[in-house]
């Protein structure tokens, strides 16, 4: 399996994450890390 197509997924979840909460002005409060 190409580490490339893990990492994109990844990258896109966070990015469609990180959109989501800019999009409902949530504060980034209890962020999984």
């Amino acid at each position: 399996k190409a580490p490339k197509v893990a990492l994109t997924a990844i990258m896109r979840k966070l990015v469609i994450l990180a959109n989501a909460l800019l999009r409902d002005q949530r504060p980034w409060v209890n962020f999984p890390s």
